[in-house]
């Protein structure tokens, strides 16, 4: 019998909290909860879940602090935040502290489900362990260690970040779009509509490691109309 993938859910709302419960485990995960952000911290920490799905306001610990916490224990660990539809600053922060996904509330618990279930698929995909990519003189990075050097400096990267990075050297002869993106890395289906800024905000994100002056990018460049474009 194949083990369930396990969920860990940190959110303080009753009954947006018991609906997530349901709706996951009558899609068949294992699920955990907690209404308290140290203790759902302390979860995160000491437990295996396949994907923490965290609120941003929680009591005693908000959800940044524990991203940010879970981020320096484990950079694999697959983390969706459940952010304010009007807050961009929340969406900015949490992707910045390494969570791989945002949903904005309210949200579409069918949408919801489909977000999960692509972020858990790419989670278990495999990094070349042997890939190093060497940009010019200046960048080097490690795939297998998520680690790299820039002008002398240490980098470190979370596993979403590397697979961005090893998509688009792969493809480096050509711009690769949002779209292609968000289904080849987030593994979202080709016919899902998504109104998301994850792409961008990784994007950004990785030029501020890479990058001698992010503002002027040399390396990871934006092809107008058409996406991205990494330069070695």
């Amino acid at each position: 019998m194949q083990q369930k993938l396990r969920i860990l859910i940190v959110e303080d709302e009753a009954a947006i909290r018991e609906g997530l419960i349901d709706v996951f485990v009558y899609h068949g995960y294992e699920v955990d909860f907690s209404a308290d952000g140290a203790e759902g911290l302390d979860k995160a920490l000491t437990e295996k879940f396949d994907l923490v799905l965290l609120d941003v306001m929680l009591p005693s610990l908000n959800g940044f602090e524990i991203c940010n916490q879970i981020r320096e224990h484990d950079r694999d660990q697959a983390i969706i935040m459940l952010t304010a539809k009007s807050s961009d600053d929340d969406i900015i922060e949490g992707l910045t502290l390494g969570a791989d996904d945002y949903i904005a509330k309210p949200f579409s618990v069918a949408q919801l489900v489909l977000r999960v279930q692509a972020v858990l698929r790419r989670t278990h995909n495999v990094i070349d362990q042997n890939e190093h990519i060497q940009l010019a003189d200046d960048v080097t990075i490690d795939c297998q260690n998520l680690s790299g050097q820039c002008a002398g400096q240490t980098l470190s990267f979370t596993r979403r970040e590397i697979e961005i990075l090893q998509y688009l050297h792969a493809n480096s002869q050509r711009p690769v779009s949002r779209d292609e993106l968000l289904h080849k890395i987030w593994g979202y289906a080709d016919n899902i509509e998504l109104e998301t800024r994850t792409v961008d905000i990784h994007i950004a994100k990785l030029r501020r490691k890479i990058e001698p002056d992010p503002s002027q990018p040399q390396y990871l460049t934006t092809v107008r109309s058409a996406g991205y474009r990494l330069h070695g």
